[in-house]
């Protein structure tokens, strides 16, 4: 599962790729060194944060949260990134968890 507890929220690991047909989210995949990883896919451009921007766009859009509840801590130049989802740790996870289930 690529999810991961902090004192201040959850984080979220992530593969994003830009500039595709369509904005989705493709389910979980186990990259090269072995992580675990969200497959996103926007259609914004990997230029000025767009896709960045994006990425928290649907995300919010998917788990029905604030934007503001998303920070990317790591990656922001990166395909593979690190999102940050403040809040109780553990709310966070069971929401999460049954969110990557469906």
């Amino acid at each position: 599962m690529p999810l991961r507890r902090r004192d201040d929220g959850l984080l979220l690991d992530i593969r994003l790729t830009p500039n595709a047909a369509h904005n989705q989210i493709e389910g979980i995949f186990v990259d090269g060194d072995g992580r675990s990883r969200l497959k996103v896919k926007v259609t914004a451009i990997p230029e000025n944060g767009k896709a960045n921007d994006a990425l928290v766009k649907l995300m919010s859009k998917s788990t029905k949260r604030g934007k503001g509840t998303f920070e990317i801590i790591s990656g922001k130049l990166d395909r593979n990134k690190t999102l940050l989802i403040k809040g109780d740790p553990a709310v966070i996870e069971t929401e999460m968890r049954k969110w990557l289930d469906k």
